[in-house]
């Protein structure tokens, strides 16, 4: 049975063809057919109730209001933003450099593999950050310096501090931990510079992953680099890339680790591998992990303590924003993203066991409140805020099981607080005392879907003043655009 019909491109020519979404006995497949290249089918997601229950939080977006490209071949080949894209822009990306201390065979860009160094400058980073700042309605509030690998610069702390004068409330690196490894001092100035975050590559709790997907023992260098941003109080988020076969084995591991270094681990977030190169067929769907399998390790690996159901997608918590929203009387971020594009879960770690949010409150009435009360705000004007405020300061703690709660944190007096309040203070040390789980899975030429695209949150900022979703850059855009702004590259140390 159709699902729905969208665009997508041919694996092999990167043409725009039409696809299908179909359904399967068990699973969600897409299948579409290029002209010259034949017939593609492949998983879409692998189980049809798991993409059935997602598709229940799907909250459209309106996009930006001032977008930098028109409309022209049509999505996803005006990419800039142009007027066609659903969401607007929640975390921005800079590549900094496509140099790299690694030599990675799962890596998007290498400058020498590539033979040219792109390398934007400092003042062009500037007018970057500028351009996400500059979107409307919503100014872009986090951004990420990634690469490559952006410690390579030595101008890195410099970054970090003009991406806080521009304004960004969130600044976070994706870094493989060398520098921070073998420079000790190098996560304190970060921190002092205003980063909130590391984002640390990390494949695995043992050598044996390290050796197959980077070439070398990486973990010595990661925990040093662990321990060096716990001497300088800078958080951290896991990025395990997983691949079938190599880590995909480690995923309750990896989980347990992050508990074990709770105070200073804020996330993981596991990203399974996009086949972005030239993979042949038979292999992409070998090694292929969708979403419902990552849930489906996580539960297996963790026997029970964290299960599928207890993961939403991203986009269920729109009616967060839209009540601060109505609140606030201004627009909100909001994650108006593709509810198959990602999901999430937050635990609670008391005894060393393992307590999901979904246990102790029940998140979709949570969500039903928050969404009567926006509408009544709208509607009732100030009468209307009053009586909203006070119906959430009574309503929400009722939906909260103290007999299944953690005794160690006080998620009444926090949920009062933040939405009765507006504290964010609160809101940052409901985080501190959880760790997110999560796992994004972006698309490759094979399982690229344009409705997807359309409703991307994480662009990339390029030198010419474009904004460039995740999936469509590293699909179609990258390789134009670095050797549009690239030099020839000649092999330095930092």
């Amino acid at each position: 049975m159709v699902i729905k019909k969208t665009n997508s491109l041919c694996p092999v020519c990167l043409k725009k063809i039409k696809a299908e979404v179909l359904e399967g006995s068990e699973k969600v497949i897409i299948k579409k057919e290029c002209p010259d290249h034949g017939i593609f089918e492949n998983v879409y997601w692998s189980d049809k109730r798991a993409y059935e229950r997602f598709s229940n939080y799907d909250y459209k977006g309106e996009g930006i209001l001032n977008p930098h490209t028109e409309t022209d071949k049509g999505c996803p080949l005006d990419c800039g933003i142009c007027p066609q894209h659903e969401s607007h822009t929640i975390l921005g990306l800079i590549d900094v450099t496509n140099r790299c201390n690694l030599n990675c065979p799962i890596c998007f860009a290498n400058a020498a593999v590539s033979k040219y160094l792109y390398e934007p400058s400092y003042e062009e980073i500037r007018q970057m950050l500028r351009n996400l700042r500059d979107n409307r309605p919503v100014p872009t509030p986090a951004i990420q310096y990634a690469g490559g690998e952006p410690t390579v610069r030595k101008d890195i702390v410099d970054l970090v501090k003009l991406a806080k004068d521009e304004g960004f409330t969130h600044i976070q690196i994706a870094t493989n931990g060398v520098k921070l490894a073998t420079k000790p001092e190098l996560a304190k100035e970060l921190r002092e510079a205003g980063l909130n975050t590391v984002y640390l590559q990390f494949d695995g709790v043992t050598e044996e992953p390290y050796f197959k997907s980077r070439g070398r023992n990486l973990l010595p260098l990661k925990l040093k680099a662990i321990e060096n941003c716990r001497k300088a109080d800078l958080g951290i988020v896991l990025v395990p890339t997983l691949v079938k076969g190599i880590n995909d084995h480690q995923v309750g591991d990896i989980i347990k680790f992050a508990i074990k270094n709770i105070d200073i681990i804020r996330g993981v977030n596991f990203q399974p591998v996009s086949f972005t190169g030239r993979t042949p067929a038979d292999k992409v769907e070998e090694q292929r992990i969708t979403i419902p399998d990552f849930q489906r390790l996580v539960e297996e690996q963790t026997n029970g303590q964290i299960k599928m159901g207890d993961f939403y997608p991203a986009s269920s918590v729109c009616p967060i924003s839209d009540f601060v929203a109505a609140l606030e009387g201004e627009p909100q971020v909001t994650f108006t993203c593709h509810p198959h594009c990602g999901t999430a879960t937050y635990i609670f770690v008391e005894n060393a066991h393992i307590i999901p949010i979904t246990r102790f409150i029940d998140v979709d009435r949570f969500f039903k409140i928050l969404e009567k009360d926006a509408q009544d705000i709208e509607e009732g004007g100030i009468t209307g805020k009053a009586k909203a405020i006070a119906r959430s300061a009574i309503e929400l703690p009722k939906l909260l099981d103290s007999s299944k709660a953690p005794k160690s944190v006080d998620i009444k007096s926090i949920l009062i607080s933040i939405f009765k309040e507006r504290s964010y203070k609160a809101l940052g040390e409901f985080h501190k005392k959880t760790l997110l789980i999560s796992c994004m899975h972006f698309m490759d030429p094979w399982n690229f879907d344009i409705d997807r695209v359309k409703r991307c949150v994480i662009h990339y900022a390029i030198p010419d003043g474009r904004i460039i979703p995740f999936c469509t850059m590293n699909s179609i855009y990258r390789e134009a655009v670095e050797r549009k702004f690239a030099r020839p590259y000649k092999e330095k140390s930092d």
